[in-house]
């Protein structure tokens, strides 16, 4: 059926007049009824053109948006191809009811003929599979009287993963250092393993200059030293109640899955071995450790419909179960929340068992809006009661993290939504190091 445009009802509204300025002369019933075919006259031309408008429909193809990252901007693509006719248009895709969605609708004037991809971007706030309608279309008539209504595609299921857009960009950022000149960046004292002999450059450590080479070949020559591989890295992602927290839109525990998946893949990519272990009372999933890139995928998807519950993790239960799996060496990486000395006793414990047979890393997700209140300066008293509540969080939270530094633990305090990167970049050192 048409929907009438602003256009038919002001046509429509102008019986009103028209039936007043008539009914003196001619009397109100006469004049009614040549407004109500005057009316009726409107209704006709509108549905003459919505039937003209039927073959002049444009033609949609939603491209399917595969796998959505949570917490991001997916773009999300439409084609529209027109005939002979030029087309104005309104879009409402089929995306799950309360997704941020910029623009909404989507409009477009399209001109004759055009193969054109309408764009949009939406950002899903939780993980897991949802019901994706069909794509809602209206289409102006071509004297603008109302608007061709219709539907296209059939519902589907769509699935929200953990931040896959980040682990792309992830991905080509190691993939570039691992190349060409930035892989001079890795060739630190720290390496163990010889890969090849060079020239030297402007900037080498003298210490890795190949004294005997040099002699032979007549110009000085130094050693390309890398670190080791196959090491093994353990990722424990808590998922208690401290994980339930949401910072800007998303769980503590979903930051604390993108980091998680960031750091398998940084792994993967150095040639050593991965496990993602997800626990709160109990074991809620153990993925051994293992190497190749297509681990990650498959790391993905066993993780990605986990969601963090109202249970205080069992900390010493997981140190104990790692210590008894683990026999060989192993960087211990453990993303969770800290408060105060009292309620992270259990997690200073824990982590002080894994020294020095292993490297434990306890990595935290700070919250930026307890560090934004802290450093605001009101005269307000409710502000300033805020900044006080804020600034004694942060003090005991330093309490803590400066504890578990003094038993051998390495920390990483980041801000949730920005924690992968740091938590990246002291795996990178630890292994150029040779720590692991």
């Amino acid at each position: 059926m048409p929907i009438p445009t602003r256009l038919t009802y002001g046509l429509l509204l102008l019986g009103l007049p028209l039936a007043g300025g008539l009914g003196v002369p001619l009397g109100w019933k006469l004049s009614m009824m040549i407004t109500s075919i005057y009316d009726a006259f409107i209704l006709i031309v509108m549905f003459w053109d919505y039937g003209r408008n039927r073959p002049r429909r444009v033609a949609l193809t939603p491209i399917d948006p595969g796998k959505l990252s949570v917490g991001r901007q997916n773009t999300i693509t439409i084609v529209a191809q027109t005939g002979d006719y030029p087309a104005h248009i309104r879009l409402r895709d089929g995306y799950p009811v309360g997704w941020e969605v910029t623009p909404e609708p989507v409009t477009a004037q399209l001109p004759p003929a055009t193969l054109e991809d309408l764009r949009y971007t939406l950002r899903p706030e939780k993980r897991g599979e949802f019901p994706w309608q069909r794509l809602t279309v209206w289409q102006l008539t071509p004297w603008g009287l109302a608007w061709d209504h219709w539907r296209v595609g059939t519902p589907r299921p769509v699935a929200v993963y953990p931040d896959l857009l980040s682990l792309r960009e992830l991905s080509i950022r190691l993939t570039l250092e691992g190349s060409g000149t930035l892989r001079r960046q890795r060739q630190l004292p720290g390496g163990t393993e010889f890969t090849e002999l060079r020239e030297y450059r402007s900037g080498d450590d003298p210490r890795l200059v190949d004294w005997k080479a040099t002699a032979r070949r007549g110009r000085p020559l130094v050693r390309v030293l890398e670190p080791e591989q196959e090491q093994t890295v353990l990722i424990l992602l808590d998922r208690g109640r401290l994980m339930t927290g949401r910072i800007q839109g998303l769980t503590r525990f979903d930051w604390g899955l993108n980091a998680a998946l960031a750091l398998a893949l940084a792994v993967l990519h150095r040639g050593d071995r991965v496990g993602l272990v997800v626990f709160d009372r109990q074991v809620s999933l153990w993925l051994p450790a293992q190497r190749g890139n297509h681990y990650l995928n498959h790391l993905t998807e066993r993780s990605a419909r986990l969601q963090p519950v109202l249970q205080e993790p069992d900390y010493v239960g997981m140190m104990q179960t790692v210590t008894r799996q683990q026999t060989r060496r192993t960087l211990v990486v453990m993303l969770t929340e800290v408060i105060d000395t009292t309620a992270s006793s259990e997690l200073m414990g824990a982590l002080g068992r894994l020294p020095p047979r292993h490297l434990p890393l306890c990595v935290t997700l700070r919250d930026p809006l307890v560090t934004q209140h802290a450093q605001d300066f009101s005269t307000h008293p409710a502000d300033a009661y805020r900044r006080a509540v804020a600034l004694d969080l942060l003090h005991q939270r330093q309490v803590v993290l400066t504890q578990i530094q003094r038993q051998g633990v390495l920390v990483v305090d980041a801000p949730a939504h920005q924690v992968s990167t740091p938590l990246v970049e002291a795996y990178l050192r630890l292994k150029a190091r040779g720590r692991l």
